[in-house]
């Protein structure tokens, strides 16, 4: 997915987004300038870094 539709995904800016990528907060890949994300990937990141109520 691009970086628009994952800031649609997610419900944060696209500048949001290119932040996380500059860095390296977020799983991303490089196609030549183009940035992609894979969905699983992007879902496994959220469920490990959402915080759970102690």
């Amino acid at each position: 997915m691009s970086v628009l539709e994952l800031s649609d995904y997610l419900g944060v800016s696209s500048d949001s987004i290119y932040t996380m990528v500059r860095e390296k907060q977020i799983p991303f890949i490089r196609v030549r300038r183009r940035i992609l994300f894979d969905r699983d990937s992007i879902n496994s990141w959220i469920h490990t870094n959402t915080p759970y109520p102690e």
